[in-house]
């Protein structure tokens, strides 16, 4: 019985954790005119944070950032665009802990002619732990030509480990991180 409720609260921290929110923050250079770029290149990955990740996640995270900027004008270039950018990522092993009490029985009540009185009852603590993992994506852009950063987003996120919801979720990660991007859709 305990397995069974242990699969079971394992499936729906799961499922809340795939739902869960993507926490985004964003940094930009007041003084720079985002209209004044037409084309991008990356710069790849910084430090090496890219050996995490398999070849077809690393394509996926390329192809929703190529969409994304696709969609505000801007078009790609091997290398020397108006606009630089570079990715880096952090996954985190991370653990928490919930809690759940049964309480079943008596309490505090009234009876018939003799007063207030105590019942009698008992109750129940389960605690779980839950391990997980949590991926910090971050895209720096620089101007092309000063190499100044002029732009820097950070999202923050529960890391889905089936591959197959990966190739939807990664998109949706992405766009929400571009949202904040200086320079709206068309």
């Amino acid at each position: 019985m305990k397995v069974l409720q242990s699969i079971l609260l394992l499936v729906i921290v799961a499922a809340f954790a795939s739902c869960s929110g993507v926490k985004v923050l964003t940094d930009v250079d007041k003084t720079v005119d985002f209209s004044q770029y037409s084309t991008y290149s990356f710069l790849g990955w910084q430090e090496d944070s890219d050996k995490i990740l398999n070849d077809m996640d690393k394509k996926r995270i390329h192809d929703a950032f190529n969409k994304e900027f696709d969609a505000r004008g801007m078009t790609y270039v091997k290398s020397g665009g108006d606009m630089e950018v570079s990715l880096f990522l952090v996954v985190d092993q991370k653990t928490s802990v919930s809690s759940y009490t049964n309480y079943y029985g008596g309490g505090y009540g009234a009876y018939r002619r003799y007063g207030y009185g105590w019942g009698m009852g008992y109750a129940n603590t389960t605690y779980t732990e839950n391990d997980y993992l949590e991926g910090t994506l971050v895209m720096d852009a620089f101007d092309g030509e000063s190499k100044n950063q002029i732009w820097q987003g950070v999202a923050k996120s529960t890391v889905t480990e089936n591959p197959a919801k990966r190739e939807t979720i990664i998109p949706k990660k992405v766009g929400l991180l571009m949202a904040k991007f200086p320079v709206a859709p068309k």
